[in-house]
């Protein structure tokens, strides 16, 4: 799923495995991280990684950061998505979160318009240095 769209495909492939292993180990074993993985029929239908994240700013504020939301081609538009937003939201509230937060890329426009119908807000710009 992660190679599955016109971003990812330039990003992600499945013909080397070990790089996906290492951080899925990694995740694993970090208490502040969670992977869900919904599954349909025994197969991998959508994910979504939760990181809880401690913080100075906002009064030293815990923040939930939503990463790697993927839903396969077959299931979007069944309300599997905005299920696993606000899973994400609750368990975010749940471990005392004040603030749920994501990023997507500035092509993403359907990603966009998907957040902004679930209550986020596009309030800050993001940047990145690829190293």
């Amino acid at each position: 799923m992660l190679a599955d769209d016109q971003l990812g495909a330039t990003r992600d492939s499945g013909e080397d495995l070990t790089p996906y292993l290492h951080a899925f180990g990694a995740i694993d074993q970090d208490p502040n991280q969670l992977l869900v993985v919904a599954v349909s029929n025994g197969a991998p239908i959508a994910t979504l990684q939760l990181t809880f994240i401690p913080g100075l700013a906002r009064r030293g504020t815990l923040r939930g950061q939503i990463e790697a939301v993927r839903v396969h081609r077959d299931h979007r538009g069944t309300g599997l998505g905005s299920r696993l937003i606000q899973w994400a939201i609750e368990e975010s509230r749940s471990h005392g979160c004040s603030l749920v937060q994501l990023t997507s890329d500035t092509t993403r426009t359907d990603a966009h318009r998907f957040y902004e119908r679930l209550g986020f807000v596009a309030s800050h710009t993001g940047f990145k240095l690829h190293l």
